[in-house]
C-alpha cells in the first residue's frame, strides 16, 4: 500500500473538482466519499437529486472554513492531499475498510488524531477498487496548526501495519533515499501518449547514464544534449549554476510549456551538487595509466567489490555500490542485442540499491569507472563475447554481495532491489555466456589432455573438483586451459593464479568462474622460461615442496590447504 503526501496552497475547490471529475484519462468511474471528519459531509457522488457542482462547492466550503476564519493569518500551505493505493494483486477492500484505512492514515499523520474533536477537517474519496484520495485542510477547527512532524515517515510506517492487518502485499520499509515515483497523472499521460514509461523515468535513466559516462561537467551537459534532454540551469546572483532542471522535447503541460524536473526530484543523488561530487571525487586515472584490455580491467575491478563490501569501511562500500550502479547503467549500451532488455531492467532495479544513508567514498572506484567508460566509448574488441560474459559473471557476484550488505544493515528496499537485479542479470548472463561457452566447448581438447587437466584441477581445488568436472562448463574450462598451454603458459600455474584471485566460495558457478579467470589470464603476456621456472619454484616453496623437485611442465604436488 503506497500513500503519497502532497501539499497545496489556496482553497480545496480545485482539488475537490479533480477528485469528482473524470480524471486525466477518464479513470474516475465512480468517485464517492467513504469517510469524512464528521461522517456526514456532503457527497457530490451520492447526491443524485442535486447539481454535483453545487455539492462540490459546498463540500469545499466546509473543508476550508477553518482556514477562512484566520483571514490574513492563514498559513501559506493550506491543504494536505494523500492518495493511498493498494497493489494490483491485493484483495479489493470494501468502502468501510477504506474508511478505516483513511482514519488510520490521518491519525498517523497528525492531521486528525483519534478522539480529537478539534482536529483538521478531511474527506476520503474513492475513485476505484484499488485506491482512495484523502483531502484535508491544514488548520484545525480551533484555529491552530496540526502537529504533523515527520508525517511522511509516520504515514509509511502506518501503511506497513495496515498491510499486515488486511493481508495486503507487504512493502519494504524505506530510509528516505528512494527516488520519487511517477504520479498517477504522469502514468496516465504516458499511457495516453502510447508510451511505456513516464517522462520522469526516461529522464532519470538518461541523466544517470550521462553521470556514469562523463569525465567532467561540460561533458555531462554535452551528453545530455546528445540524448535529447533539455537542461535549464538555476543561477545565483554571481551567475554560478546552483541547480539544474531537465525536460524532454515534446513533454509539455496544458499551456504548451516544457515540463521541467529538478534533478533532486528525479533522484536524491541527481541534484547538481551531488552530480558535481560524483564528477570531481571520482576523477578517473589518465588513459595512459592503465594500458591493456579494458574488459579485463573492468572485470578485475568488479571482482574486488565483494572484498570492499566485506570490510567494516561502510563509506568505501557505499562508493563501490555507486560505481557498480554506474557500470550497470552503461552496460546495456554495449551489450549484445539479445541481452539489452534484461540488462536495462537490471540497471533500473539496481538504481535503488545504489543509495543508503551512508556517504559514499569514491576513491577506490576509479579503475572501474575508467574501464567501463572506455568500453562505452571505444567499443574494444570482444570478438568471441568472452569479455562481456566474464564482466557479467563478476557483476552477478558483486550484486549478490550488495544484497547481503544491505540485508545486514536492514536496508530492506535496497536489499529487495539487489535481489531483483540478480534475476535480470542471471537471464542476461545466460543470453551472453551460453553461446561463448558452447563455442569453447566445441574446441575441447583430446580426452588424454582433458584427463591431465582434470588431474590439475583435482590437485588445485579438491573441495570443488567434483562440481567442476561434472559441470557442463568443464569442456569450456578444459579448452581455455589447453589454449593457455598452447600460448606458452603453464596450466598448473595459471590455474593456481586463477584460484588465488578470489576463493570460489562466493562464485555462482565455480567452473564458469574459473573459465573466465583463466581466459583472462591466458591473454596476458606469456612469461619467459626463467620467469616461468621462478614462478613455479615460488609456488611450490609456499606449499612445502623442495626446490630441487620443481619442474616447469610437470605439476607440483599440492596439499589441500593450497587451494587459496
Amino acid at each position: 500500500m503506497i500513500p503519497k503526501i502532497i501539499l497545496g496552497q489556496g482553497g480545496t475547490r480545485g482539488l475537490i473538482r479533480y477528485l469528482y471529475g473524470k480524471g486525466q484519462a477518464n479513470e474516475h468511474v465512480d468517485p464517492h466519499l467513504v469517510a469524512s471528519w464528521n461522517d456526514f459531509a456532503p457527497d457530490p457522488g451520492r447526491t443524485p437529486h442535486r447539481d454535483p457542482k453545487e455539492v462540490e462547492k459546498q463540500l469545499a466550503a466546509q473543508l476550508d472554513q477553518p482556514v477562512r476564519m484566520l483571514g490574513d493569518r492563514a498559513p501559506t500551505t493550506t491543504f494536505w492531499h494523500c492518495p493511498v493505493r493498494a497493489a494490483p494483486e491485493d484483495p479489493i477492500l470494501t468502502d468501510a475498510q477504506w474508511a478505516e484505512v483513511a482514519r488510520r492514515i490521518v491519525a498517523a499523520a497528525g492531521v486528525a488524531p483519534d478522539g480529537d474533536e478539534q482536529a483538521c477537517r478531511w474527506v476520503a474519496v474513492r475513485h476505484a477498487d484499488d485506491h482512495i484520495h484523502i483531502a484535508a485542510t491544514l488548520v484545525r477547527q480551533d484555529g491552530r496548526r496540526p502537529q504533523r512532524n515527520h508525517d511522511k515517515r509516520a504515514v509509511q510506517k502506518e501503511a506497513r501495519q495496515i498491510e499486515a492487518h488486511y493481508g495486503l502485499r507487504r512493502l519494504k520499509a524505506g530510509d528516505g533515499t528512494a527516488a520519487k515515483r511517477p504520479t498517477s497523472k504522469e502514468h496516465f499521460k504516458s499511457k495516453r501518449l502510447g508510451q511505456d514509461t513516464t517522462a520522469r523515468e526516461v529522464l532519470r535513466l538518461r541523466v544517470r547514464r550521462a553521470v556514469a559516462a562523463a569525465d567532467n561537467e561540460a561533458e555531462f551537459f554535452a551528453l545530455l544534449e546528445a540524448t535529447g534532454v533539455t537542461v535549464r540551469l538555476k543561477r545565483g546572483p554571481s551567475g554560478d549554476a546552483l541547480g539544474c532542471n531537465f525536460a524532454l522535447p515534446g513533454n509539455t503541460n496544458e499551456n504548451g510549456e516544457p515540463v521541467w524536473f529538478a534533478g533532486s526530484t528525479l533522484s536524491p543523488d541527481l541534484s547538481l551538487p551531488k552530480i558535481r561530487e560524483r564528477l570531481t571525487t571520482s576523477v578517473p586515472e589518465p588513459v595512459t595509466a592503465r594500458p591493456g584490455n579494458p574488459w579485463h580491467h573492468a572485470t578485475s575491478a568488479t571482482e574486488r567489490i565483494p572484498h570492499h563490501l566485506s570490510t567494516d569501511d561502510d563509506h568505501t562500500a557505499q562508493g563501490q555500490l555507486v560505481a557498480l550502479g554506474a557500470t550497470l547503467d552503461l552496460l546495456p549500451l554495449t551489450a549484445p542485442t539479445a541481452a539489452r532488455a534484461e540488462l536495462q531492467q537490471a540497471a533500473s532495479a539496481f538504481e535503488r540499491a545504489t543509495r543508503s544513508r551512508v556517504t559514499a567514498d569514491l576513491t577506490s572506484t576509479r579503475v572501474l569507472r575508467r574501464s567501463i567508460q572506455t568500453i562505452w566509448r571505444d567499443r574494444p574488441q570482444d570478438k568471441d563475447g568472452a569479455g562481456f560474459a566474464m564482466l557479467l559473471d563478476a557483476a552477478f557476484t558483486a550484486v549478490a554481495f550488495a544484497a547481503h550488505w544491505h540485508r545486514t544493515r536492514q536496508n530492506a528496499q535496497q536489499q529487495e532491489a539487489a535481489e531483483q537485479t540478480l534475476l535480470h542479470l542471471r537471464a542476461a548472463y545466460g543470453q551472453v555466456a551460453e553461446p561463448v561457452l558452447a563455442n569453447l566447448a566445441r574446441r575441447t581438447p583430446a580426452q588424454q589432455t582433458k584427463h591431465r587437466l582434470a588431474h590439475h584441477v583435482q590437485q588445485a581445488t579438491p573441495e570443488y573438483a567434483e562440481r567442476i568436472l561434472n559441470d557442463p562448463a568443464w569442456d569450456a574450462l578444459a579448452t581455455v586451459l589447453a589454449e593457455a598451454e598452447a600460448a606458452g603458459h603453464n596450466a598448473t600455474i595459471v590455474l593456481d593464479q586463477a584460484l588465488g584471485q578470489r576463493p570460489l566460495d562466493d562464485a555462482n558457478n565455480p567452473a564458469r568462474a574459473l573459465t573466465w579467470r583463466i581466459h583472462r589470464l591466458s591473454q596476458r603476456h606469456t612469461p619467459g622460461p626463467r620467469a616461468e621456472a621462478a614462478r613455479a619454484r615460488s609456488a611450490t616453496q609456499r606449499i612445502g615442496v623442495p626446490a630441487h623437485a620443481t619442474a616447469v611442465n610437470p605439476p607440483p604436488q599440492r596439499s589441500a590447504a593450497r587451494r587459496r
